[in-house]
């Protein structure tokens, strides 16, 4: 396990996992299984959370204890399919500030073609995650971490299901500095730059759309 690149190994996960990549589980399923996975990635993803302490009474007496400093962090959706992770997140960290960006696929130069851009202000100030569900020639990712940059981010973190090697090393090469978490990371991509063995096209089964 490298400090890059993060495969989070916990039963849960792994079992969630292997539901989802079933051609047979359901749009609603498959939803649902999404959203419980992404809960417990985001676990993982902000163990790094700065911490402060506040002076609190409990019912048996005052102390000072633990609780998050700063600003609220800045989760990131990378369009469509990274909306599918929000409410897993927002699940565990309903405060965080929400962005946007929508970045589409060239069919024949498989490169990124920026539609949309909308995220929090102050992004130099918060700890930004990144979602996307995958990691395949992370070309869209590192255009995306590359906006986010642009917009002054400075502690980012990329979130995703499923990585494929070629992502992960495209990803290392554009952005040392960003740390991937997934659930898996996958043998390789096909010729259509799709991971395999993976789970087929997750916006497309996420969404109900073909």
């Amino acid at each position: 396990m490298s400090e890059h690149l993060t495969v989070v190994d916990h039963p849960l996960v792994q079992h969630k996992l292997t539901l989802m990549r079933d051609k047979g589980t359901s749009t609603a399923t498959f939803r649902q299984l999404l959203r419980e996975i992404t809960e417990l990635l985001a676990y993982e993803v902000t163990r790094g959370l700065p911490m402060t302490t506040r002076h609190i009474e409990t019912p048996m007496e005052e102390m000072d204890a633990p609780i998050l400093a700063g600003k609220k962090l800045a989760l990131v959706s990378i369009l469509r399919a990274g909306n599918g992770m929000l409410d897993g997140v927002l699940e565990l960290i309903p405060s965080a500030r929400v962005g946007f960006v929508g970045l589409y696929r060239d069919e024949e130069t498989l490169q990124p073609v920026q539609y949309y851009f909308k995220v929090p202000e102050g992004l130099k100030d918060r700890m930004v995650i990144a979602v996307d569900p995958m990691l395949a020639t992370g070309n869209s990712s590192a255009a995306a971490v590359d906006l986010l940059k642009q917009a002054g981010a400075t502690d980012i973190r990329f979130l995703c299901l499923l990585a494929a090697p070629e992502g992960v090393a495209r990803m290392k090469e554009a952005h040392s500095d960003v740390p991937i978490v997934t659930a898996s990371l996958d043998r390789e991509l096909n010729s259509k730059g799709y991971i395999m063995p993976g789970l087929g096209d997750a916006g497309d089964r996420m969404f109900g759309t073909k």
